[in-house]
């Protein structure tokens, strides 16, 4: 007995139909995509217009998966090189939700658990017990900054090693020489009872991920973000010379003694990116962000359902109440726009924003290749950025 009858030509009319509706599926959404980049294209036009930096490259996810980019503006202002949507940027402190990502995976296979101590992971090391808090601090504390470590990037002695190996050409230190800074330092509160955000907290993270697994962490976060989710354009960046990447320009006395240009001629970068680690260490494209962004915080990055512990965050200050750190990811619970998951990510020369506006379903990318009047604060050229992008991908979403 069948279900369906066998009449000539029914099938085929059915398959007909329903590759006609693909088709226009795929045409609607081909010029969704064109009318928004034309759209995200002005808009960065006119920003480039107002503000006057290098370039820039942005892209929104929508709803449906679309993704639309756009550029403006010079990847390389002295070889007069326009910036294109594929062009790459140092994506800077971004890469922590990656990190955070991988340890969720791991905490989902029981290879390790976010209430752990750190020290059953790390606690055999020469060095462990001079960290602040060694003996109170768990996995979920550094996820969240919460861990009452002092940040090594801020620290002056660090920015002078950092100064004088870009001087010299040196290659990048090892993570646990850029962690030792911080030894012998008072904490800066109890674990577990404050926030205060610490580069110094994700390095032990990356760490604990390689003493778990025997695996390098760009080893994993390739065999189970990158690839899977076809981020072809990120990669690991840990070294001087990355293929499509845009010059970086930043500012002339800033603190790691660095010159405004921040590549030479060559395409070589004037400092070694590989100190990032796990702190961010990965270079991509607004596009591949947007795409990112919209896997992870729509619960497709991977199996099982991690949203609520991800989103499970800690209060930043309390003269913010609405602003919470999570596993890796900001969270603004009460915006104009809505909820807002996502993270910032600035090292010299360069300038990344990842933001997913959970009540409309879209994800905004953008990355700079200039961290001047940014880093200083003399600028409110990214919250702008940030606000015109969101109202576009709200609108575009309607």
């Amino acid at each position: 007995m069948t279900l369906f009858s066998a009449r000539p030509g029914y099938m085929t009319l059915r398959r007909c139909i329903a590759l006609v509706g693909a088709l226009t599926m795929l045409t609607a959404g081909a010029a969704t995509a064109q009318t928004l980049e034309a759209q995200i294209q002005t808009l960065m036009d006119d920003f480039h217009a107002e503000y006057g930096f290098a370039g820039a490259t942005a892209a929104i996810t929508l709803p449906d998966g679309t993704t639309a980019s756009a550029a403006t503006g010079l990847a390389d202002v002295e070889a007069d090189t326009p910036m294109v949507p594929e062009t790459r940027m140092l994506a800077a402190s971004i890469g922590k939700s990656f990190v955070a990502a991988t340890v969720l995976s791991l905490e989902a296979e029981g290879t390790l658990a976010g209430s752990d101590l750190v020290s059953a992971h790390l606690g055999q090391h020469d060095w462990f017990e001079r960290l602040p808090n060694y003996a109170t601090m768990t996995i979920d504390d550094l996820l969240r900054h919460s861990a009452g470590l002092p940040d090594h990037v801020y620290d002056e002695a660090f920015q002078a090693e950092l100064a004088s190996r870009a001087a010299t050409g040196q290659d990048a230190m090892p993570p646990v020489d850029a962690i030792a800074f911080i030894l012998d330092e008072e904490p800066l509160f109890p674990s577990g009872t404050s926030w205060s955000y610490s580069d110094t907290g994700y390095l032990l993270l990356g760490l604990i991920i390689e003493e778990a697994t025997g695996q390098s962490y760009y080893d994993l976060v390739t065999a189970r973000f990158l690839r899977p989710l076809a981020l072809d354009a990120t990669e690991p960046s840990n070294t001087r010379v990355i293929d499509g990447m845009a010059v970086g320009y930043t500012l002339a006395d800033n603190p790691f003694g660095l010159p405004p240009r921040t590549m030479d001629a060559n395409g070589r970068l004037l400092w070694d990116p590989a100190m990032e680690w796990t702190g961010g260490g990965l270079v991509s494209t607004s596009g591949d962000l947007a795409r990112w962004g919209d896997a992870l915080f729509n619960g497709a990055a991977m199996d099982g359902l991690y949203a609520k512990k991800m989103l499970d965050g800690v209060l930043v200050s309390p003269d913010a109440p609405g602003i919470l750190y999570g596993t890796g990811v900001a969270i603004y619970g009460d915006t104009p726009r809505g909820a807002v998951y996502g993270h910032g990510g600035w090292v010299p020369g360069y300038v990344s924003s990842l933001r997913h506006y959970a009540d409309h379903g879209v994800t905004v990318a953008f990355q700079l290749n200039t961290d001047v009047g940014i880093a200083d604060d003399s600028t409110d050229l990214v919250p702008a950025l940030e606000a015109a992008l969101a109202d576009l991908a709200i609108e575009a979403a309607q």
